[in-house]
């Protein structure tokens, strides 16, 4: 109902038409609005959907005429022709109409920068932009949170001025990491969100599908074009038993992970169900479905259940745990015998701790083996620094157990015998454990804590106790360690698991220990056990919201001004990327064959150089830097096909653009998996790529290439990418028949002359080869508006 009200607003622009009427189901808006519960305390104009989308799935549910997974009623019940859209899972594209659109500091400056570029006056959903990633972890959280504001003081004036004319709210720095604002604030049952971090699905611990995107998607959604989707497949993973000692929520999703690997869940959601759920909080389900990203899954989902509504009680929404309580079955439940196309059991009674890595949070270890498995690879088993928090475990409850852990090792007059860091999910969650004496608790325990913000978890952190190159190992309570991921070391062994784990592991010093059955030595020299951790779920004397981080965007925003200085280096307008001349793709030059892995920290690093994710041009310089190239084995170094000299890919890269020399780039399977970061999109196209072919792409990746312009292909037969040597040309024929389904015939031209001919596929329906002949997804709604 809310999108109705939103058209209304907007209808001197579009137009009232009968489709839009037919979507608000002949209700008038007005007066449904008047009876709806607000979907947050910041967006009251915003009414709860659920009505709406009870009746959307009842037309739904008629056509397919069978039972329904959670997954599918949620997403099916955002669909924009409930009636016409043809639902095949693995196969349609779905256009959906979600409810709101969130974006974190680094990639909402890219975002509102494209939003800016579409001429449209105000965005046509609830929107927010978030402030967490650009807080570097020095010292402790006041000191680098001042630091933030200063040296940052230039972004954070475009997104708060960008905010407030555009009709985005703005969540300053130091408020929280925004998955964690998200749930805390915006999340509800039967919510459908996009947001633009890959760890956007958290908020299926609270009973919404919540999906990752690229900034493009988000301009979509915030234009109010229907955001399109590839109809996922459904992984079910049922639970039993119960969580108990120290096994806890994480320990589910790194089993899952070293059971479905980092590709095992791409073109899926994940859907949790079974006995076992009733035994895990809500922010316990968060992290799992946080988590979820790490196996490549579209989104993750938790039944509602009365967890969920303790923790919406909790967080001050009563009204909305009512109102979903009316809708449990029909809506926030799964049909009886709803198919799965694959489904994982897990008894959680015979969980054990689990602790992943290094280098791949897929690499699962139960903490009884890791010690030996460590010792038998050599990796360092003495732990450097420990890091509990992040989007993925700062809940309370988390805390809580990590601070009975500690009060039992302060007891016997022990401190961490490494260095120790803590880092609160949100302002919400430092005010209330610093209230209740946990987070001083873990001070004297030698700890630190730092901002409310991402930190060490992308790379924000200001290491001091090892040199880049030295051998070493940390645990985290993280999501992600690729390599270099934390701290730019490549030599950095990262392993993720519990806070509890974590905790206890700092204590020990060591990854030769396992607390459920190794003793430690207490300050009097008698052995000890430590008691399996506790904590209350939520705080007893309700949360403490601390200082009021938030700013509404004005009514009217439209005599409002964003300045971007043209001499900035942090901010740089957008412009249009070239249309394609309808001429075939001949003699492409090969600027990089990638070897193994390539994420999209490999493509376009995080860390030092988020301070340029405004500024194209300036953040292209770290094109492919991470990425192994298969002609040498080494990082950024590629020669040059033109002059036969060596140098870094971005430089090569700018070489080949200043001649006007297309390009394109070779990779292995699950090309682009991790992060949302359109920039390794953007840079690529930047710099005068065409295409990326390599075995099989990460879901999100995939999509931010499309659109951008660029063709990305895979290999039908995988082998084929053995035959591509780093002086071949590569030739796409036949694009001027570019259509959904068909495959394209590319000749790869060897060096001595021998020409090969291959088969290339892609996924591309009619409106994202219209992206690709358009130049991006961006030039295409330009066209579109001017009636092209």
């Amino acid at each position: 109902m809310a999108s109705c009200l939103r058209v209304l607003q907007h209808q001197g622009l579009w137009g009232l038409s009968r489709e839009v009427q037919q979507r608000c189901f002949h209700i008038s808006p007005l007066a449904a609005a008047a009876k709806k519960v607000a979907m947050s305390k910041f967006d009251p104009d915003a009414g709860l959907p659920h009505e709406t989308l009870a009746k959307k799935l009842d037309v739904v549910k008629k056509r397919l005429n069978r039972p329904l997974t959670l997954s599918e009623k949620v997403l099916y019940s955002h669909l924009d022709d409930p009636a016409g859209q043809e639902i095949k899972r693995g196969t349609s594209y779905l256009r959906l109409r979600p409810d709101r659109v969130a974006m974190q500091d680094a990639t909402a400056q890219m975002a509102m920068l494209q939003f800016i570029s579409s001429g449209l006056p105000r965005v046509a959903v609830p929107s927010t932009i978030h402030c967490d990633h650009l807080i570097e972890a020095q010292v402790g959280g006041e000191k680098d949170l001042a630091r933030a504001n200063d040296i940052n003081k230039e972004v954070y004036s475009f997104l708060k001025s960008a905010g407030a004319k555009y009709g985005v709210g703005f969540w300053k720095p130091g408020s929280g990491i925004i998955h964690q604002i998200i749930l805390e604030n915006y999340a509800f049952p039967g919510l459908l969100m996009i947001g633009t971090d890959s760890h956007t699905p958290n908020g299926g611990g609270l009973g919404c599908l919540c999906i990752g995107v690229g900034g493009a998607d988000a301009v979509d959604v915030m234009a109010d074009i229907p955001w399109e989707l590839k109809c996922p497949n459904v992984i079910g993973v049922k639970l039993t038993g119960e969580l108990k000692g120290w096994s806890s929520p994480k320990d589910i999703i790194l089993k899952v992970a070293g059971i479905l690997t980092v590709k095992g869940g791409t073109g899926a959601i994940v859907e949790y169900f079974g006995p076992g759920v009733d035994s895990i909080s809500c922010t316990g389900m968060a992290t799992i479905c946080n988590m979820g990203a790490e196996i490549g899954a579209t989104t993750s989902i938790f039944p509602y259940n009365k967890r969920m509504k303790d923790y919406l009680n909790a967080t001050g929404r009563s009204e909305i745990a009512m109102e979903s309580d009316k809708y449990s079955k029909v809506l926030l439940n799964a049909d009886a015998d709803a198919p799965y196309d694959k489904v994982i059991e897990i008894n959680l009674s015979e969980l054990e701790p689990h602790v992943n890595g290094p280098f791949t949070p897929d690499l699962a270890h139960p903490i009884s083996k890791l010690g030996e498995t460590a010792k038998k690879n050599d990796w360092p088993l003495d732990i450097k620094v420990g890091l509990i928090g992040s989007c993925t475990n700062s809940s309370y409850e988390d805390m809580g157990r990590c601070a009975s852990i500690v009060k039992q090792a302060l007891k016997h007059g022990l401190k961490s015998k490494i260095a120790f860091n803590v880092t609160p999910g949100s302002e919400q969650i430092r005010a209330t454990i610093e209230r209740d004496g946990i987070a001083q608790t873990l001070r004297e325990f030698g700890g630190t804590v730092l901002a409310n913000a991402c930190g060490p978890c992308i790379g924000q952190w200001d290491r001091k106790d090892v040199k880049k190159g030295e051998k070493n190992t940390i645990v985290t309570s993280y999501n992600r360690n690729f390599t270099g991921r934390n701290d730019a070391n490549p030599a950095t062994h990262a392993f993720v698991t519990s806070p509890e784990l974590v905790t206890a592991l700092s204590i020990a010093g060591t990854l030769n220990f396992n607390p459920q059955t190794d003793k430690l030595k207490g300050a009097d020299g008698k052995e000890f056990l430590l008691d399996s951790p506790f904590g209350d779920e939520l705080p007893k004397s309700g949360f403490d919201p601390g200082v009021d981080t938030y700013q509404a965007p004005p009514s009217d925003g439209k005599n409002l001004k964003v300045d971007v200085d043209p001499k900035s280096q942090r901010l740089q307008l957008l412009e249009p990327f070239d249309v394609w001349d309808g001429k075939d793709l001949t003699d492409l030059t090969i600027l990089i064959k990638v070897k193994g892995k390539c994420t999209t920290d490999h493509i376009s690093a995080a860390g030092p150089w988020l301070k340029y994710r405004g500024h194209l041009d300036n953040i292209s310089n770290n094109m492919f830097i991470g990425a192994v190239n298969a002609d040498n084995n080494e990082m950024n170094k590629v020669k040059n096909q033109l002059t036969g000299e060596w140098g870094g890919v971005p430089d090569v890269a700018r070489a080949y653009k200043a001649k006007g020399i297309r390009w394109c780039a070779v990779g292995d399977e699950n090309y682009g998996e991790g992060s949302s970061r359109e920039h390794a999109a953007l840079e690529p196209r930047h710099l005068g790529g065409r295409a990326i072919i390599v075995k099989s792409f990460a879901r999100i990746h995939e999509t931010n290439l499309k659109k951008q312009g660029l063709l990305p292909l895979t290999f039908d037969n995988p082998a084929d990418y053995d035959k591509i040597q780093p002086t071949d040309k590569i030739s796409l024929l036949g694009l001027a028949q570019l259509a959904p389904g068909k495959p394209i015939k590319a000749e790869i031209k060897h060096a001595d002359g021998k020409v090969e001919t291959i088969t290339l596929n892609h996924t591309m329906n009619e409106q994202q080869i219209g992206w690709f002949k358009a130049g991006s997804a961006l030039n295409r709604m330009k066209q579109i508006a001017a009636g092209k």
